[in-house]
């Protein structure tokens, strides 16, 4: 029976929610599955993944083969790294211990990146949410200031008006004074 490593997607329309699973080939895609292996949340950002590393190496020695996406998000979190070393050790070319450390190493980096990557992201939101309270306030000041001007020009404009409507009535008086 040929296995699979791939995503069964869950959640709603809009808004997917991954299982990573071990399955048959053969089944359908949100199907039978032989064990469930993590999870991958790409609603946020950064992505929110969660694998069993040590089950999914032990599937992939037995031959299990990633779909293209689950290769991405497993080479991400480490696991084919983790597969590589215990292929080292099972070769006799280093020990556990020096493949333990690597590993961590290795993860220990990632998380450094993964930090700087969520650090960088919320001090761009925080200075996205100060520069709109400025544009904000401005607006206000702006609003504040607007009504004065307003009142002053809609005096003027009634003034206008009420001078126009007075020629306009003297007008015709006048011209019906010559014409007698």
């Amino acid at each position: 029976m040929p296995v699979k490593i791939r995503l069964q997607r869950h959640g709603k329309k809009g808004k997917p929610y991954y299982w990573i699973v071990a399955a048959d080939a053969r089944s359908k895609r949100d199907g039978k599955y032989l064990e469930k292996l993590g999870h991958y949340n790409p609603n946020v950002n950064p992505a929110d993944i969660n694998i069993d590393v040590d089950g999914t190496v032990k599937w992939l020695d037995n031959g299990a083969q990633p779909t293209d996406t689950a290769r991405a998000i497993l080479s991400y979190k480490g696991v084919l790294l983790k597969k590589h070393l215990a292929e080292g050790v099972k070769k006799g070319a280093l020990n556990e211990e020096q493949a333990d450390k690597k590993f961590q190493a290795w993860l220990d980096e990632k998380q450094a990146k993964i930090d700087a990557k969520k650090d960088g992201l919320s001090q761009a939101e925080s200075d996205a949410r100060t520069k709109a309270l400025e544009a904000e306030k401005a607006i206000n000041e702006a609003r504040t200031v607007a009504p004065v001007v307003e009142e002053e020009v809609a005096e003027e404009a009634a003034d206008a008006v009420v001078a126009e409507e007075t020629s306009e009535e003297t007008a015709p008086a006048q011209a019906s004074n010559e014409e007698e």
